[in-house]
């Protein structure tokens, strides 16, 4: 049968209320084909989350509202593999209740660490330009990382970036400065590394359903806005991490306001959608995001420590890097559809960032 979770919110709610009423839920369940597994509590943020298996969202928030009239703010289903991904399975249970496997409460939040990492290389044939892209010694070291802190890696196939799933904030961004720090002290690899990593968080599922969707794309947003070489990490992390000491160093990691976040996901949606318009400038983008053009520069700039015009030109050379990895499409096709009015104008931005022609890039599969 389905698997579901649903999300839902009080004024005010405690551990032993969510027992009772779970209780209530078993006592119901039988006799509509349902299972309700188990829930997380957050009683600072007076959110409940519930995994429940039945044969459709109806009639599980049935069981839910006879048994005890608590019904779910959203219900969305999930599929079992992404869901152990996310939410883990290293837990207990106490009547119902999530708590992790040292007995602590676990309140259902889950961090998420992008990791995007590229070489630049002077590639003068196909042996060399092995090192360029996601070189395997990288992704290695990334993964092996996030196993160390009890991370889980986890495949997220809308970019080339690496990612990993955290039960515990602090571990996650622990992860991410050990991360930074061993392939910066790297060498003999590649000619020059390009690192940016991002960190979001979120509770299992919003007041709109979503199950960790938008703060997975969050992550990946963020490590794309990064400056060179920085982790930035949203605020609910900051909030989260109970060290602040991995926090102190400025020059390593910078964490957002909520209004920065919002400034990115606005900024990101619009950038992403015009990729592929050759018409899209500085002025399009600032009527898009409804700020003004010089403000607009200097926001893009303080985040990014990149113009605008560089900004977008690196999403534009991220997305053909993703494009030839396919080889789906010749090099002029992927000119046109990462937004250069010409195939030799491409090239040239291209081997100016990556250190060889994508022609050559193309040649060989990298993994």
């Amino acid at each position: 049968m389905p698997l579901f979770m649903d999300f839902h919110k009080f004024d005010n709610i405690t551990i032993e209320a969510v027992k009772t009423a779970h209780t209530a839920d078993l006592g119901v369940q039988d006799q509509y084909g349902v299972k309700y597994h188990q829930f997380w509590v957050n009683e600072e943020q007076g959110t409940v989350f519930c995994l429940t298996e039945g044969p459709d969202k109806e009639t599980c928030e049935k069981v839910h509202q006879i048994a005890h009239g608590n019904v779910a703010c959203a219900l969305t289903e999930v599929e079992p593999g992404i869901y152990e991904k996310l939410m883990g399975k290293a837990y207990k249970l106490d009547h119902g209740h999530v708590r992790h496997a040292d007995g602590t409460t676990d309140s259902g939040y889950r961090s998420i660490l992008a990791v995007s990492i590229y070489g630049v290389t002077h590639a003068s044939g196909l042996k060399d330009i092995s090192l360029l892209v996601s070189h395997n010694w990288a992704k290695k070291l990334v993964t092996d990382t996030i196993a160390a802190f009890n991370g889980r890696a986890l495949m997220w196939g809308t970019d080339a970036s690496l990612t990993g799933i955290f039960d515990d904030s602090t571990q996650a961004v622990q992860c991410a400065v050990q991360i930074r720090h061993a392939l910066l002290q790297t060498t003999g690899k590649v000619s020059k590394s390009i690192l940016k990593i991002g960190l979001s968080a979120s509770q299992p599922v919003t007041a709109e359903g979503d199950f960790f969707n938008e703060a997975i794309k969050l992550a990946h947003r963020l490590s794309r806005m990064a400056q060179y070489n920085q982790i930035l990490i949203s605020a609910l992390v900051k909030r989260l991490c109970k060290e602040e000491h991995l926090l102190s160093d400025s020059n390593a990691v910078k964490s957002l306001r909520l209004k920065e976040e919002e400034f990115i996901s606005n900024l990101m949606h619009v950038a992403e959608a015009k990729l592929s318009d050759q018409r899209f400038d500085l002025n399009s983008m600032s009527s898009e995001i409804c700020i003004s053009r010089p403000q607009l520069y200097r926001k893009i700039t303080a985040l990014t420590g990149r113009s605008p015009h560089n900004f977008m030109l690196d999403l534009r050379m991220d997305k053909a890097l993703a494009l030839l990895k396919q080889k789906t499409n010749n090099i002029a096709e992927i000119a046109y559809q990462t937004g250069f009015n010409s195939p030799s104008y491409f090239t040239k931005c291209f081997c100016e960032k990556f250190g060889c022609t994508p022609s050559l890039f193309a040649k060989i599969n990298i993994t």
